[in-house]
């Protein structure tokens, strides 16, 4: 069972309500408008699923353009930046023999020319694609591919000088918000601004049960950080969770995706296969239309049905109450 760590603490300067009357927060990445009232934006995270292999890789983002996902995301990483000294001479385990902990990340790393090809075989797919950053050389070599935005991820929230150096790129910055207190978004949102800003609910727990999920949590960053499209990064097993994240109001979803849960590697078990996304993809497009605009009305498809049913119609009784 999932237990916080410390009693939740809402209080702060960050508290911000969107005025009745002001637009809804809005943010533009390439071709399209993140916010209320649009089609919510899916993020096939592929992260490290590739295993340093270029051709997975390129198969994962086939998955995700074939399940009808807007963008793909990478993780980067400078391992000797971004790997603490006391990890690196850890033994891992790895399909390619034992090494080193700061070994084992050096392989996971694609290169220059790899993400070259990446980006151009996104671009023939028609799917955005951009990074998690998790050092700010990292940065640097993410901005030779000109990204459409920045992910800090979880793990990065309280490093408030890369969030500041992702947003100095000029790009928007996607900040995920796992194993954080709400005192620590706050601080990471005021580093960087709303401008631009979006923000991720999240439980970085992989696989997350589902009585750690919290998704009331989105309903509170909306009122909280009123400006900035709020969306949901999930790692939980199954896609009902991200279902109804979107029905409460996640206007961005994350999910990591496998070619097959049994690979190798510490983030394929609590992925989404292709048919999952697929499944997930096509369950958020029918809730874009599903949930309307909040107007009760009369549909004429209705009408049939009305008026073989309905013995009693308001026009053939007083409204007033009966004396």
């Amino acid at each position: 069972m999932a237990t916080p760590v410390q009693p939740d603490n809402h209080s702060g300067p960050t508290r911000s309500v969107r005025a009745p009357n002001s637009p809804p927060p809005v943010v533009q990445l390439g071709q399209r408008q993140i916010g209320p009232g649009n089609p919510v934006y899916v993020i096939a995270e592929i992260g490290i699923n590739h295993n340093g292999e270029l051709e997975i890789a390129k198969a994962l983002i086939e998955a995700a353009a074939a399940a009808g996902a807007n963008a793909v995301k990478f993780q980067k990483r400078t391992p000797e930046v971004s790997v603490p000294k006391d990890q690196w001479a850890q033994s891992r385990d790895t399909p390619w023999g034992p090494m080193t902990y700061i070994d084992y990340r050096t392989r996971m790393e694609l290169s220059q020319d790899a993400y070259a090809s990446i980006a151009a075989h996104c671009q023939d797919l028609g799917v955005d694609w951009f990074f998690s950053c998790w050092d700010e050389p990292a940065v640097a070599f993410a901005e030779r591919f000109e990204p459409l935005c920045f992910k800090a991820p979880s793990a990065t929230l309280t490093d408030l000088a890369l969030l500041r150096r992702m947003k100095r790129s000029g790009q928007p910055l996607i900040l995920s918000t796992g194993m954080s207190t709400q005192e620590e978004v706050d601080a990471a949102v005021a580093a960087v601004g709303t401008e631009h800003l979006l923000i991720a609910h999240t439980n970085s727990t992989h696989p997350c049960p589902p009585d750690g999920l919290n998704l009331r949590t989105i309903l509170t960053l909306q009122q909280r950080f009123a400006a900035c499209p709020i969306g949901y990064s999930g790692h939980e097993a199954g896609i009902a969770a991200s279902l109804a994240a979107a029905t409460l109001g996640a206007t961005f979803i994350e999910r990591h995706l496998t070619l097959d849960k049994t690979m190798w590697g510490t983030d394929q078990a609590a992925s989404l296969e292709p048919h999952e996304l697929q499944e997930l993809i096509a369950g958020l497009r029918t809730l874009d239309v599903a949930l309307g605009d909040g107007v009760k009305r009369l549909y004429a498809s209705e009408l049939p049905a009305l008026r073989k049913l309905r013995r009693v119609t308001s026009s053939t009784q007083s409204a007033g109450p009966e004396q």
